[in-house]
């Protein structure tokens, strides 16, 4: 038995005002609480394949994986997941590093057998919805866990995952820490709808501000431009040619270095490698090197994306992260880099999955003056300005439920024996 199926008083960190004088919370088994859940779809009655993500919870496979994963014509033997049901999925990864339980909140579906689906006694059980998106249990079962499983998923019997002990509180305590949490998730939930929302309208804007495939003319124009004619047409070999920054070796690359390698996979986010000054400087001043402004584009990985280069103290993977040295000064950079948004690199990438420099060079791009052009990029660039705020607005929120739920739930190794 695992040294923390032991009973325990816990303590959390932060209590509503009405329940600091209510004494410690008390663990018991899951197995007390709720029952493993094993009707098979014998009968083959039901079609509906759910998944249980590490991201999303409990959702259709068809949604989460863009086809159907299981055999449609062998589902005998999945488990019937009813509404308000709780699934394990023993897969490993980073947000789950020891697999994610979630409540099933849409309706009846079936599930693959490699599940523990469990049902609770009390219908009042989002407290634990919530307590199994904590790291409470996390250290029990890696103690419980059998240390010769996969790399990729946790080994537990069903008699050690139902003895997985659960904390206990009043039930009054428990509703008021659920009814909390669940408030904050409207108001999240909002906030991500008002993301979605910006995108929405930007998208649908871009549209209207460029023209469609086979014209010249976008539908929509600031007033000051609508006589000014038709755009021109161009291949970006005709616009620039394209750059990219010199080799930069693994044993020329560190952890603890001072100007941040970034290469394909932390492309416009944290590197995970870095070069020291003197080789940032040298290569800089001798080599190939984006000019402020320039729009960098990730020419392997997530194809196409693009992000602007403003000058940062950063070196960039070779012929992974590449620009347009916009010689001609047709098109501006600002105005490129939305035209770069536009553009569906997928005709035109092998089954290597990468972007080459005539992929590149022979896209058809259509471009009004420079006038027009700083007109169109600063009314998207305000609009993506309204963007990065939003997605700040809610990744601070979901910082703070995070938080919140670690101080409203104690965590199993802290807790006195």
């Amino acid at each position: 038995m695992p040294a923390s199926m032991n009973k325990h008083s816990w303590v959390p960190k932060l209590r509503f005002p009405e329940f600091r004088e209510a004494g410690a919370w008390e663990t018991i088994p899951l197995s007390q609480l709720a029952k493993r859940s094993t009707q098979k779809n014998s009968l083959d009655e039901l079609n509906r394949v759910l998944t249980n993500s590490a991201e999303f919870g409990v959702i259709d496979q068809r949604d989460y994986f863009d086809k159907d994963i299981a055999n449609q014509d062998n589902l005998e033997g999945y488990f019937v997941v009813k509404k308000g049901d709780y699934v394990y999925n023993p897969r490993i990864s980073t947000m789950a590093p020891v697999g994610p339980i979630s409540k099933n909140n849409i309706e009846t579906g079936i599930m693959s057998p490699l599940y523990t689906v469990f049902r609770f006694s009390s219908s009042d059980n989002d407290f634990y919805a919530y307590y199994f998106k904590t790291t409470g249990w996390h250290q029990y079962m890696r103690q419980a866990s059998s240390t010769g499983a996969r790399h990729d998923r946790m080994a537990i019997t069903n008699g050690d995952f139902m003895a997985m002990p659960l904390p206990v509180t009043s039930p009054e305590e428990q509703q008021k820490i659920a009814d909390c949490l669940a408030s904050l998730d409207e108001l999240i939930a909002l906030e991500a709808q008002k993301l979605d929302t910006l995108k929405t309208h930007k998208k649908g804007l871009m549209q209207q501000l460029f023209p469609a495939e086979g014209e010249t003319l976008p539908k929509l124009r600031f007033p000051e431009f609508r006589e000014a004619g038709q755009w021109e047409e161009k291949r970006l070999g005709e616009v620039g040619s394209v750059r990219m920054c010199k080799r930069i070796f693994k044993e020329q690359t560190n952890s603890l270095g001072d100007i941040p390698f970034c290469k394909i996979g932390t492309f416009g986010g944290v590197p995970d490698a870095y070069i020291s000054r003197e080789i940032f400087e040298s290569y800089r001043n001798n080599f190939p090197f984006p000019k402020n402004g320039a729009v960098l584009i990730s020419a392997a990985g997530t194809i196409g994306r693009t992000v602007r280069y403003e000058g940062e103290l950063a070196y960039f993977q070779d012929s992974n992260i590449v620009w347009l040295d916009n010689n001609e000064k047709l098109i501006a950079d600002n105005f490129l880099f939305y035209l770069y948004q536009l553009i569906n690199w997928a005709p035109s990438v092998g089954a290597i999955q990468r972007l080459y420099n005539e992929n590149i060079l022979g896209a058809q791009v259509k471009y009004p003056s420079i006038p027009e052009q700083q007109k169109i990029a600063d009314c998207l660039a305000s609009l993506d300005d309204l963007i990065a705020a939003q997605t700040q607005k809610l990744a601070a929120l979901k910082a703070h439920k995070k938080g919140l739920m670690q101080q409203l739930f104690p965590v199993l190794e802290e807790a006195p024996a």
